[in-house]
């Protein structure tokens, strides 16, 4: 093997150990519940959790839009997860809460039905999310993990709610 073509097969076999060692990697995940389903997100992605309050609701916003709250002075937008998300059936009660979210440096409330737990979740246990047909959006779902009986939906809520048709972000400048 000349010097060449040996640099080169070292630089693969680095790459390939490089990606492996991400996808070993960890990360740890805020778990919520949205009807039937456990979904998942980026814990570095929550501010806080708060009890559900009624917002104030915007003339002629989308439904999945609740309204607006203020928190400590800054107006946050509320938007229904389980709205968003084609939940067959949106009842709010007393495990009803808003994870308040920092994306892109805007403060967004999300309500879900309920939140479950942290989970520490290594790479390989996240598989990628199946395709499906061009009518359904996946483009926000960044895997699948199974966690003992559970199924967790892992999701991009950055792309979520900087999506065009949620109307909270200036996407132009993502």
């Amino acid at each position: 093997m000349d010097m060449r073509n040996e640099a080169l097969h070292l630089t693969r076999q680095d790459s390939a150990r490089t990606a492996a060692a991400a996808q070993k990697a960890s990360a740890e995940f805020l778990t919520f519940r949205l009807g039937g389903e456990e979904y998942g997100i980026d814990i570095l992605r929550v501010q806080e959790i708060r009890s559900f309050e009624q917002p104030t609701r915007i003339a002629n916003a989308p439904s999945f839009i609740k309204g607006v709250v203020n928190l400590r002075g800054v107006i946050v937008p509320v938007v229904d997860l389980r709205i968003k998300l084609g939940c067959e059936k949106v009842e709010y009660n007393g495990f009803t809460v808003v994870i308040v979210l920092n994306v892109h440096g805007r403060v967004v409330g999300a309500v879900v039905d309920s939140v479950s737990d942290v989970l520490e979740l290594a790479g390989d246990l996240i598989k990628p999310a199946p395709e499906m047909n061009t009518m359904v959006d996946t483009s926000f779902i960044t895997g699948i993990a199974s966690v003992g009986e559970r199924m967790l939906i892992l999701m991009d809520i950055d792309a979520l709610m900087s999506s065009a048709d949620m109307g909270l972000m200036d996407t132009d400048t993502f």
